[in-house]
């Protein structure tokens, strides 16, 4: 597979996911809050409806496209004795207030399936002493990393709750042969700083979005931006975005849908003034230039005007209940056709009075079972999908998915 992102639209090639498993039935009101979940959700019905939502990217994609369960990389990746080493190096290190040195050689001794739940669950068979909390947020598979062309700019997570599915992706990358191709050129930022995929959007290969949120500091920002900008991007936009829960990043606030045409929340976005900044490189420094809106920034850079349609639609109550519920959390398969949960009913509803045809999930995969989807501008499709359980964790399909190889657009 060619790992190559150059925009947020391009047709879905390759991605990157996590089906929720028994690591989510290990949340319990009491640790939600510490692992980040606004609710505890039920394993069963949160697994079905994201098959339910693979089964439509699989439609969507390519005869050739690919899926991925990240569990699965991982696990073929410490089949491998100095990944697995690596790993539990980085565990150790990166946690020394659990003192996993004391068993370093028992976790050394663990098969690779014992590795693993170690890993997603927190649970080391045998032992009560040493357990850690579980990963539920792996689910959340965009925050590990971005590829932004052919490089790919890898994550540190802001909190420790995520921290451990950070250095998985960090061996994945390290080792996976899947990766070959761009881990000499990885971009990292260090340990003190933080960034998370949900802040990083890619409007082409010479220009990319990235969030200063409660999720990505402003030296992370910068030292990402500092790297990309060495790896052929022209233009990063610093958006400065609210410092809280509700927007934790900036893809649930803001993202792409087709060539010329966004979804924003309006109070976050449109209503905001002087909060973006234009960064460039010339020569070896860095040069800033503040700019009035993300959307004059945006079209100013791009060439090109987009349309912002709104989250919630026009109603201001609508706006805030459907940003909450991930309404502005879509995921583009192909220019102008993107899925999202179905409760978002005035989203899609503003969605259809921008040209786009409505299909849930069912009707989508009954229409493209047996023929390819057509791309073209005016085949512009809104998919709903069920994620009641799967909500409740603060994500939409946009977060569910890393991306690592998307089709180039064609003018």
């Amino acid at each position: 597979m060619n790992i190559n992102v150059s925009s947020e639209i391009g047709h879905l090639n390759g991605v990157i996911v996590h089906t929720p498993g028994h690591e989510v039935s290990l949340v319990n009101p009491e640790l939600k809050d510490e692992l980040l979940f606004d609710d505890i959700i039920f394993e069963e019905d949160a697994r079905g409806e994201h098959l339910d939502m693979l089964d439509v990217f699989k439609k969507a994609m390519p005869q050739q496209g690919q899926v991925l369960e990240i569990v699965d990389l991982f696990s073929e990746t410490i089949n491998h004795e100095d990944a697995r080493a690596y790993f539990i190096e980085q565990l150790i290190k990166e946690f020394p207030e659990e003192n996993l040195s004391v068993i370093e050689k028992e976790l050394l001794s663990l098969n690779p399936n014992e590795l693993l739940t170690f890993s997603t669950q927190g649970t080391l068979k045998g032992s009560t002493e040493f357990n850690l909390n579980p990963s539920p947020n792996l689910l959340f598979t965009r925050d590990l990393a971005a590829v932004v062309g052919d490089n790919i700019l890898m994550s540190r997570a802001a909190t420790k709750a995520r921290l451990r599915e950070s250095l998985m992706m960090e061996t994945l990358v390290t080792f996976h042969p899947l990766f070959e191709t761009v881990k000499k050129n990885a971009i990292r930022i260090s340990g003190n700083q933080s960034i998370e995929g949900g802040d990083v959007l890619v409007e082409s290969d010479k220009l990319v979005l990235i969030g200063m949120s409660e999720r990505t500091s402003f030296t992370g920002l910068m030292k990402a931006a500092d790297g990309l900008l060495d790896h052929g991007v022209k233009t990063v936009l610093a958006v400065d975005i609210p410092k809280q829960r509700a927007s934790m990043h900036l893809d649930t606030i803001f993202t792409f849908a087709s060539a010329n045409e966004c979804i924003a929340f309006p109070p976050a976005i449109l209503e905001q003034k002087d909060n973006v900044v234009a960064l460039q490189k010339s020569g070896n420094q860095i040069v800033a230039e503040s700019r009035s809106s993300l959307q004059s920034a945006l079209n100013e850079f791009s060439g090109k005007d987009y349309d912002f349609i709104k989250c919630g639609g026009e109603n201001r109550t609508s706006q805030f209940r459907e940003q909450w519920t991930d309404g502005a959390n879509v995921f583009a398969l192909a220019p102008g056709v993107i899925v999202g949960y179905e409760r978002n009913t005035k989203t899609f509803n503003t969605l259809v009075d921008h040209g786009y045809s409505f299909m849930n999930q069912f009707e989508f995969i009954e229409e493209y079972d047996t023929k390819p989807l057509e791309l073209n501008a005016d085949n512009k499709i809104a998919i709903s999908f069920q994620g009641h359980e799967l909500c409740r964790g603060r994500g939409g399909a946009r977060c569910m998915t890393m991306p690592i190889s998307r089709a180039l657009l064609t003018d």
